[in-house]
């Protein structure tokens, strides 16, 4: 074969190949942002907006999707550490629904409510991501504080709160306040824990930081490095120390593993925020 056609066949398998590499499932219209659901390596994700879009809203393996793709999934879900058998959790934010789809297996005996304010968001999450509901596994399609402040009204009690209304920069001004963490705070049950999906480096981390500080005291700080995402585990009550940690961790390691959370890495990244610092709490 010459040059030419050489090169011409090698253009060619690129081309064919790219499409089953990165390859647009469905677009789903939303008031908010299209809805773009596409499969690449193996994997099916969610973006906003284009398929080209920075930073991927939710990802699952096909070939197996309980496995979890995003670390910092892992890592909400070893909040379980602090508290391992919620009955009443309330999740903030569904995406593909990766994080209830995962407790609804682990927690048989909780019942699940979640949050989302684009119903385009639960109707991609139910047709493309298995997302199911059931009495025990609920979808409420409003505000994230709207819901909160009205529970709390209501006198509504949850054992674990997750609150994970984040794009790839940016988290809802009015969900990073010290009057709404107040308000969640007011919906744990006694030894409830709250768990935040944030930023691992942003403008904001040390105000963020402040913020949980003044309202939970001293918290879990959780990295897997200097950049992606970082997990926030605080509690109404007392904290429990790295010796309650492990042990839950390795009692609940055999459960977790088929999610792809290693219980050893995950306890390791359980660091303690330190006391003090001058930066200012978020208020409304």
């Amino acid at each position: 074969m010459g040059v030419l056609a050489l090169v011409g066949a090698m253009a060619g398998l690129w081309v064919n190949d790219l499409p089953a590499r990165n390859r647009l499932i469905h677009t789903e219209p939303s008031e908010f942002a299209p809805i773009v659901v596409f499969e690449q390596y193996g994997e099916r994700c969610m973006n906003f907006n284009d398929i080209e879009g920075e930073g991927r809203q939710t990802c699952m393996q096909l070939n197996d999707p309980d496995r979890m793709v995003f670390e910092y999934t892992r890592m909400m879900t070893s909040a379980l550490f602090v508290s391992p058998e919620p009955e009443s959790v309330l999740i903030i934010g569904l995406g593909g629904a990766t994080l209830p789809s995962a407790l609804h297996k682990l927690l048989p005996q909780a019942v699940i409510d979640t949050v989302e304010i684009d119903p385009a968001v639960v109707t991609v999450a139910q047709r493309f991501f298995g997302y199911e509901l059931d009495p025990r596994q609920r979808v409420h399609v409003e505000d994230g504080r709207a819901f909160v402040q009205r529970a709390l009204r209501e006198g509504r009690r949850f054992d674990m709160v997750l609150l994970d209304a984040f794009d790839v920069d940016y988290i809802p001004a009015h969900l990073l306040t010290v009057e709404f963490l107040e308000a969640v705070r007011g919906l744990l049950s006694p030894g409830g824990v709250v768990v935040a999906n944030s930023f691992a480096r942003s403008r904001m981390y040390e105000r963020e930081s402040a913020t949980y500080a003044t309202v939970f005291g001293r918290f879990y700080n959780l990295r897997a490095g200097l950049e992606g995402n970082r997990v926030i585990i605080a509690t109404k009550d007392t904290l429990p120390g790295l010796d309650v940690i492990e042990r839950n961790a390795q009692a609940l390691a055999p459960r977790l593993e088929p999610f792809g959370i290693d219980a050893q890495t995950a306890v390791a990244r359980f660091e303690l925020w330190p006391d003090g610092g001058d930066a200012e709490p978020l208020r409304d």
